[in-house]
């Protein structure tokens, strides 16, 4: 059989799961039963990915992840290496409680920079930056830079990653220009908005 990605022969690929084309799964790696992978991701050493996750496309998931089930990680999210998903806020050896699981969602562009913690039941905007080691208790905003234990707003950041010259209680009629790739964006609710 023909397959439109790459498996390194230590992964473990159980059945069914889909996965798309050009996606890369490499060393030790273990994708579970019913879940889906979109096209182009890259899935490093000794990832694991839960039953019935769903993973979009252009997807990078760095050595030492485990995405549980509730995780759902949209297109071209980054998760650094090490870093943690939960699904449990209260786990014990002895009690079950998969019927317990709170959904986490990770939208378009986010990035989640290495052994950052990410609780269960947040979602993390488009395109926001999650700083290294940074312990995620809450929603992040669209374009916002958060970092700590626990995480706070620290700034915003452009599509492109670039920190934009933006305070954090910004008002709604304040924008900002990347100086990297000329984008603008305004406040616009808890997030920001890119100027078309």
């Amino acid at each position: 059989m023909s397959l439109d990605y790459f498996a390194h022969e230590t992964a473990v690929i159980d059945p069914p799961c889909r996965i798309g084309a050009g996606t890369r799964i490499w060393h030790f790696s273990h994708v579970m039963a019913d879940s889906v992978i979109g096209e182009r991701c890259n899935l490093g050493q000794n990832v694991v990915v839960s039953p019935g996750c769903v993973i979009g496309s252009g997807v990078k998931i760095q050595n030492n992840v485990s995405v549980f089930t509730g995780v759902t990680l949209e297109d071209d999210v980054f998760c650094g290496p090490s870093m943690v998903f939960t699904n449990v806020i209260n786990p014990r050896a002895h009690i079950e409680r998969k019927h317990e699981y709170r959904p986490t969602r990770v939208r378009r562009g986010a990035s989640i920079g290495a052994n950052a913690t990410i609780l269960c039941g947040v979602t993390l905007g488009e395109y926001c930056l999650i700083g290294a080691g940074a312990v995620v208790t809450r929603d992040v905003a669209p374009h916002a830079l958060v970092s700590g234990n626990p995480s706070r707003h620290r700034g915003w950041v452009c599509a492109c990653g670039v920190r934009l010259a933006l305070p954090v209680n910004a008002g709604p009629d304040e924008s900002a220009e990347c100086a990297a790739c000329g984008d603008t964006y305004r406040r616009q609710g808890a997030g920001l908005l890119r100027q078309e």
